[in-house]
């Protein structure tokens, strides 16, 4: 029994490696309210600068797993033809630690007499670093795990596609289409070409309203990368009275999410997320926590009128 329980325990371990390599760039449950870490392209696309701070805890209580800190702010430039933002990212998986800090630039053009199309480019620089020495193994030679990974500088690219109107938005991106990471796969000897990969994010969303005080907003993201399954995060968002958000979405073979957005003022927003767990990980686990801080910078001077929807 003993040995049948090692042999349940490592292959949970395993499935918690491979989701975590599949998950290099951020994921979060709240990313409706946080397009700029998902697509350089959403820089701009307000009248006002927008800021957020972020915080994810996944998988509690399973070593090793997931933990996430996020900031990003973003504004319009020239009367919204562009778009300026930066974000930083502190990330930490199981044995690794990486602090990603990023610019972000778009371009804005009119489609019609009420849509834009965004196009968008991220340049950063992460910090990451490895504590190889950390792990079990069973090859003292393995040149994998010989030294380990202090804070190695990687440049990383990336580009995006956004289109948005008043109540909708369509976007495409690839947060890290290059990554400049030979520092970290030379540590490996000839073990890996590339450490981090391409991703690629598909997000819609469209704003209906349903009466007086009530508005829904069905949204979706659709995450591949080639060495890991198709994932999509399908989530309602109910809003009333132009102040309180309720959503809850499932995201394909890990979780069932719920939420709530709360407009403190029309400069302050905060929200918190749950992911109750699906996966073979929720013996482990009791799920995943996130907490949002949003403040609006300029939103009262161009009196806007309409509720953030996205």
């Amino acid at each position: 029994m003993k040995h049948i329980r090692n042999i349940l325990l490592t292959g949970t371990a395993v499935l918690a490696m491979v989701q975590a390599y599949a998950q290099q760039e951020v994921m979060v449950s709240q990313y409706m309210f946080n397009g700029l870490f998902l697509n350089p392209a959403y820089a701009g696309s307000h009248g006002y600068v927008s800021s957020s701070l972020l915080h994810r805890a996944q998988w509690v209580q399973m070593d090793g797993a997931p933990r996430t800190s996020m900031m990003a702010i973003d504004g319009p430039l020239l009367n919204g033809k562009m778009g300026l933002g930066f974000s930083m990212v502190h990330d930490e998986i199981g044995i690794s630690r990486d602090l990603d800090m990023s610019g972000h630039y778009a371009y804005h053009l009119r489609v019609g007499k009420k849509s834009r199309l965004s196009l968008g480019m991220r340049a950063g620089l992460s910090v990451y670093s490895a504590r190889l020495s950390d792990l079990q193994y069973w090859d003292s030679n393995d040149p994998v795990y010989q030294n380990n990974i202090q804070n190695q500088m990687v440049g990383k690219f990336g580009f995006g596609l956004y289109w948005y109107d008043a109540t909708s938005y369509v976007g495409l991106s690839v947060p890290t289409i290059y990554a400049a990471d030979g520092s970290i796969t030379m540590n490996a000897g000839s073990a890996l070409d590339h450490y981090f990969t391409q991703h690629y994010y598909l997000q819609a969303g469209k704003v209906f309203p349903l009466g007086e005080y009530l508005d829904i907003k069905p949204s979706t993201v659709i995450k591949f990368q080639p060495e890991a399954p198709l994932q999509a995060d399908v989530n309602c968002n109910l809003l009333y009275k132009e102040r309180i958000w309720f959503g809850a979405g499932y995201r394909t073979g890990d979780a069932v999410v719920g939420m709530v957005e709360y407009q403190v003022t029309p400069q302050m927003r905060i929200g918190y997320a749950y992911d109750m767990t699906t996966s073979r990980l929720r013996t482990y686990s009791t799920g995943s926590h996130e907490v949002m801080l949003g403040i609006d910078f300029g939103k009262d001077l161009i009196k806007i009128k309409t509720p953030r929807y996205f």
